[in-house]
């Protein structure tokens, strides 16, 4: 970790133990039907990480005393996903009753039993993958400020379709929420919608949640309900807006999720172009946001750059290459080609159309050229595999140079062998070295040669196919 990520980390530990959140609750339990997949909706991805890793990463930098992840639909898929992010999430099981308002009863449950809960409890839905500490920090603070009882977190829409309205009575408190299909045609007008992100006092929020039913058109325990239920009590209830629409933007559908992921790349885009990093077309250009791009680097059109992909200054990446967990070096060049898991030296030079699978360490000024497949290759500074070769468990030294056409035959049927090639080797085209073989340095091998034994330093290896003809001949096709 940087030194500024460092410091904004140790700015975010201290707001948030200020902030003294007793409880966190995520929601994600539902099924996601819209989504119309096998996976669980907030495990679908977006910049890199799933919808529930986004959301839970925001709220976990609040520093609540418990931190809790409802679940229900495949729901050991999608506890197991939480407890990956987080070791310290307690998960909650929903029962077969439907609801919003269930899942924070069940919640509430399951953290009340070892203690009673006091201070602000913050709930938020999983399937809002731009949630922010930013956000969530101010919401906090605008819900202790104001003395509310509980406060929701709202955003203003053009379009508030499919969005519950905040209904507000004539001094701004919140009245209630009301779902879309609940609302009347004075309701629909309202453009000030749910995020379904709240702060509630816990003593509120326990009293309540009690009172939920299903008298509604999706028969469900809503939580908007208990809003309604605190101001009933003599509670206020107020509203925060969210300064940034696109961080309270949920996914229901793989549309919104498309949608959502494009605004937020762009976004990222523009941050590293602010930082100095050359990207002629951001609209075709996808980084993840675990990715780390120095100053002076330059990415082509139609680049993909995934996870943890590290890229030092004046490298320059595509176009059309994916890089996945890989590192690149100064000055290095990457076209058209997938880089996984491995680390490409400075001043390298990879591609067109070059398949590095993981486990490739490649020194300065080596060249992986074109259609060329590597796999836990090791190949020391200088040397060449300029084209159509195969190099895959295998270690290559200093200023070698591999002829096109060249396999290391790695692969027994059984097992996987190394092949070892010296420096300062000269290796012809279209040659098979039968693992495990060691060739020391200084060698020269012939063209078509098929090296099945240890070839010692400064030789000449061939193998020899005894060549024939037959004059006059006519294929069978023409006699």
């Amino acid at each position: 970790m940087n030194d500024s990520r460092k410091a904004s980390k140790s700015v975010h530990d201290g707001e948030a133990r200020r902030l003294g959140v007793s409880a966190a609750i995520v929601l994600a339990a539902g099924d996601g039907t819209r989504m119309r997949s096998d996976t669980p909706k907030v495990l679908h991805q977006l910049g890199g990480r799933t919808l529930l890793n986004r959301v839970v990463s925001s709220v976990r930098q609040l520093n609540p005393d418990r931190l809790a992840v409802v679940v229900h639909y495949q729901a050991e898929r999608v506890a197991d996903a939480a407890l990956s992010y987080d070791s310290g999430i307690t998960i909650v099981r929903q029962d077969d009753i439907p609801g919003t308002g269930r899942a924070v009863q069940c919640a509430m449950k399951t953290l009340g039993e070892d203690e009673r809960l006091a201070g602000p409890v913050l709930i938020a839905a999983s399937d809002m993958p731009l949630l922010d500490f930013t956000t969530l920090q101010a919401l906090i603070h605008s819900h202790v400020e104001s003395g509310n009882g509980a406060t929701v977190l709202t955003a203003r829409l053009d379009n508030p379709t499919g969005y519950g309205r905040i209904i507000r009575d004539q001094q701004g408190n919140v009245l209630r929420i009301v779902e879309q299909k609940d609302a009347n045609s004075t309701e629909l007008a309202v453009h000030e919608v749910n995020t379904s992100v709240y702060v509630f006092d816990a003593d509120v929020l326990g009293t309540s949640i009690e009172g939920l039913d299903d008298d509604n058109a999706q028969g469900e325990f809503y939580l908007t309900d208990a809003l309604e239920q605190a101001t009933q009590n003599g509670r206020q209830v107020g509203a925060f807006a969210a300064p940034d629409a696109l961080a309270v933007e949920g996914v229901n559908d793989r549309i919104q999720l498309a949608n959502l992921a494009k605004a937020h790349n762009r976004r990222v885009c523009e941050e590293w172009m602010l930082k100095g990093v050359t990207i002629l077309d951001p609209e075709t250009t996808w980084i993840d946001d675990e990715v780390e791009i120095a100053q002076d680097v330059t990415v082509l059109p139609g680049s993909f750059l995934q996870r943890h992909t590290v890229i030092a200054s004046h490298a320059v990446i595509g176009p059309y290459t994916t890089l996945i967990d890989a590192r690149i070096d100064e000055g290095a060049t990457v076209e058209r080609s997938r880089v996984q898991d491995s680390h490409i030296g400075a001043e390298a030079s990879i591609g067109p159309w070059t398949y590095m699978r993981p486990g490739n360490e490649l020194k300065e000024q080596t060249k992986a050229g074109a259609f060329v497949e590597m796999k836990k290759a090791h190949i020391d500074r200088g040397s060449k595999v300029p084209h159509l070769s195969y190099i895959g468990d295998a270690h290559i030294g200093e200023h070698s140079n591999v002829g096109g056409g060249t396999i290391t035959a790695n692969y027994d049927g059984v097992h996987k062998h190394r092949t070892q090639i010296g420096s300062h080797v000269h290796v012809g085209a279209d040659n098979v070295f039968v693992a495990p073989v060691e060739v020391g340095d200084g060698v020269t091998t012939g063209a078509g040669s098929v090296i099945r034994h240890q070839v010692s330093d400064g030789s000449l290896a061939y193998s020899e196919n005894t060549q024939h003809e037959k004059k006059n001949w006519k294929p069978a096709w023409e006699r």
